[in-house]
């Protein structure tokens, strides 16, 4: 984030499934915004997809 902050980067986007709950609250912790899910199929399991927002 430091990297993308001083290449003039506004915001940064993550990845993640709702089942990753304690890396939900790390990104929580840090200022990361939830702003989408999908439902998806991988890894042999129906998931929930989540689209992160933190702005720099």
């Amino acid at each position: 984030m430091r990297f993308a902050h001083r290449a003039g980067y506004q915001e940064m986007m993550l990845w993640t499934n709702d089942v990753l709950e304690s890396a939900r609250r790390v990104y929580e912790r840090a200022g990361w915004e939830l702003v989408e899910e999908e439902a998806h199929h991988s890894f042999g399991h129906d998931l929930i997809g989540q689209n992160w927002r933190r702005k720099l």
